[in-house]
């Protein structure tokens, strides 16, 4: 029972994934095909979720739309961690004015939301995924470097690295070969919770009108195309707001079952 949450992650995230790999090469229906006669069509036989208010297909939407939000999201994710732990690595690596400067950086960064980034970025370069990974990765890195300085330093106390330092190894060669292997599991339990936060923040950032444009799907913009059809069609906000929902709850259990895993204290 205690891996429960580990086991139900992984199962929604490979669903999750799988669904969104599929949909690269195969959906019931062309998810942008436009069939007016089948507008607003409920959830039936002929198709499992309904239609929209163009008559696409429902379902073959979100399939397609979960490479759009995976493929964003992995993504920034990919690119805050790296930066992020770079950062995070060098300040506990080198402490001083270095730390110092690296982290209060960090904390200004960290004071701009991705929504607010998100639009300060569309003002200069225009909406778009571009904007939304950058405005997405730009969030990451500060949170990366914070958690990772906070386990650097941990391992950076311990008897072995300064066996290492007596050694003769320098800092660059003790982070490579002994912090960031010990520090590894805890980056990877980050990156399935902050991959969750991602994809709430693009579909966030679609809502707005500031992620992909169409035709390609969006959780996102699906959300915001079926406001107007609330009453009509409520289908059309439950399918994309469920398959945000279970994304999210899904990385966020498979985090945290990979941090009870490599956590014997929090295990027990």
């Amino acid at each position: 029972m205690r891996r429960l949450p580990l086991v139900l992650g992984a199962l929604i995230t490979f669903t999750l994934v799988a669904a969104a790999i599929i949909s690269r090469f195969w959906t019931p229906m062309d998810p942008a095909a436009i069939n007016i006669p089948s507008r607003l069509k409920p959830p039936g036989p002929g198709g499992l979720l309904g239609a929209d208010q163009l008559g696409r297909d429902e379902f073959s939407m979100i399939m397609a739309g979960a490479w759009t939000s995976l493929s964003i999201a992995f993504s920034a994710v990919a690119i805050g961690a790296a930066a992020g732990a770079l950062l995070g690595a060098t300040a506990a690596a080198r402490r001083g004015i270095a730390e110092a400067a690296i982290m209060r950086i960090n904390d200004v960064v960290f004071a701009f939301p991705p929504v607010l980034s998100a639009l300060l970025l569309a003002a200069v370069l225009g909406g778009g995924p571009a904007t939304t990974i950058v405005a997405i990765a730009l969030f990451m890195v500060p949170v990366f470097a914070r958690i990772t300085r906070s386990a650097a330093l941990q391992i950076w106390a311990r008897d072995y690295i300064l066996a290492a330092r007596m050694a003769g190894k320098g800092g660059v060669r003790i982070t490579i070969e002994h912090v960031l292997p010990n520090i590894a599991g805890q980056i990877i339990v980050q990156l399935a919770i902050q991959t969750g936060l991602a994809i709430l923040t693009e579909a966030g950032l679609s809502f707005l009108g500031l992620g992909v444009s169409p035709p390609t799907p969006s959780w996102g913009r699906m959300l915001a195309d079926a406001q107007t059809y609330l009453a009509a069609a409520p289908h059309l906000v439950l399918a994309p707001g469920l398959a945000i929902a279970t994304s999210v709850l899904g990385l966020n259990l498979l985090g945290d079952g990979l941090q009870a895993l490599t956590d014997p204290r929090r295990e027990g």
